[in-house]
């Protein structure tokens, strides 16, 4: 029989009592409040006026005004500069194609060879025609030459005459035989297809032995310059209206010329300016916009005929206060909304746009030059709500840092900031203490830096 311990049945009970659980459950409250552990990461909406655990720390930054690019996006399409479709203008049977396609060719560049043997035959008895004329006339020369040295005495005026008409018709005829030659050599130089312009050839619709005719529906081939390209926009007249009353009434100064910056499929920023080809001169009946073709460099053929792209248009510059777009939110019914930090409690603001710049909105309503906007710490921010700031700063990768910090240069391992949001209250409870805690987790910790609200 197994040896029972006296008192473990006590202990056990003691262990389920409820005071023992209200024991612990204050040890443990306890614990939490004096390590500083705030409650603002929970989602609890601490922080807010009167909340328990005080401010909630915010990043922001000083807003000012400043002159912007006035940029409108435009949607288009990619034409290629040149384009001929190669059709053959004399028929005959493909004797050689000889070119690759794909690669480029320059003009005069030999692509197709018609069987040439009739046209090379027509060419030689286009010769002989002439040979026969040139001896007629040679001979009717001499007849002429002679009645006249005879005329009055041997030789009649009325022979004369038919000596003359007789030369005059043989030079008819060899001009006849000229033309002919000219006409039988075009057509045997046409055999050879060449390129009259220099690009780069499509694969070819025939091949060797296909049997083809003169000026076919059906081109041989296509050759397309791809360098420079052309790219054909359009533009709605209703906006075009409106830029011009924003360039009358002065919010907007137009530059010494427009600047135009091609965007790829990917994103990518195509480099170099493009030029202003063709301006729109009428409106579409049917879409009410004008049409646009502006040419850009394509020296890498980055950019193909057909592929549908994005056209940047600098018009001037028109001044407002650039507001980070991850500072900002839409509210239910669609305004744009930011808050800002004024007399220790945030403020929320509805904003009024012009368009963007780089990465954020050009706000002409709603904020002032030296407001405080907060960039950081807002995923449980309420309007209202009691904040301290931190000045923060925001880099080109949207990466925000205090203002300061050792560690400016430095973020976390996954690319993004530290926010100035983190849990800073350091306790000052000996490690002991802390050994003693179980682990927490990592709400109010540390968060996304600016993470905005959705």
């Amino acid at each position: 029989m197994p040896r029972s311990h006296p008192g473990s049945a006590g202990a056990n009970v003691a262990l389920l009592s409820p005071a023992w659980l209200i024991a612990l459950i204050a040890a443990l409250h306890l614990l939490f409040t004096s390590s500083g552990v705030s409650a603002q990461g929970t989602g609890s909406g601490g922080g807010g006026p009167g909340g328990a655990t005080g401010p909630v720390e915010v990043g922001t930054i000083e807003l000012a005004a400043e002159d912007v690019p006035y940029t409108l996006t435009l949607p288009g399409r990619a034409v290629a500069f040149e384009e001929a479709a190669i059709r053959p203008r004399v028929s005959g049977i493909i004797e050689e194609m000889a070119y690759q396609p794909g690669q480029p060719v320059e003009v005069g560049a030999l692509l197709f060879r018609i069987e040439d043997n009739s046209y090379a035959a027509a060419v030689a008895a286009a010769q002989a025609s002439v040979a026969g004329a040139q001896a007629s006339v040679v001979t009717a020369e001499a007849t002429v030459e002679r009645y006249r040295s005879l005329e009055g005495s041997a030789v009649t005026s009325a022979d004369l005459q038919t000596a003359e008409a007789t030369l005059s018709q043989a030079q008819a005829t060899l001009a006849a035989a000229d033309a002919g030659l000219t006409s039988a050599q075009l057509d045997l130089d046409r055999t050879e297809l060449r390129s009259p312009i220099a690009g780069v050839p499509s694969v070819a619709e025939v091949s060797t032995g296909e049997l083809v005719t003169a000026n076919q529906t059906e081109a041989l081939a296509t050759v397309t310059r791809l360098d420079p390209i052309y790219v054909d926009v359009t533009e709605s007249s209703a906006r075009m209206l409106r830029i011009r009353e924003r360039i009358d009434e002065g919010s907007l100064a137009p530059g010494d010329a427009l600047g135009f910056r091609l965007v790829l499929e990917t994103g990518a920023i195509l480099e170099g300016q493009g030029t202003l080809v063709t301006p729109g001169t009428s409106v579409s009946t049917t879409t009410g916009t004008v049409d646009f073709r502006i040419q850009f460099d394509n020296p890498d053929q980055d950019v193909l005929p057909g592929q549908f792209l994005r056209v940047e248009v600098t018009l001037g510059t028109s001044e407002g206060i650039v507001v980070p777009q991850r500072a900002t939110s839409r509210a239910s019914n669609g305004t744009l909304t930011a808050y800002l930090a004024e007399d220790g409690s945030a403020r929320q603001v509805t904003l009024t746009t012009t368009g963007t710049y780089q990465n954020g909105w050009i706000v002409t309503d709603g904020v002032e030059p030296g407001d405080l906007l907060v960039v950081d710490g807002l995923s449980s921010l309420r309007d209202g709500a009691e904040v301290t700031t931190v000045p923060v700063e925001i880099d080109e990768k949207g990466v925000v840092r205090e203002v300061g910090s050792a560690n400016s240069d430095q973020g976390s391992p996954d690319g993004s900031s530290t926010s100035t949001g983190a849990s800073q209250a350091e306790t000052a409870e000996t490690g002991a203490q802390r050994a003693d805690a179980a682990p927490l987790p990592a709400t109010g910790a540390a968060r996304p830096a600016g993470s905005a609200q959705e």
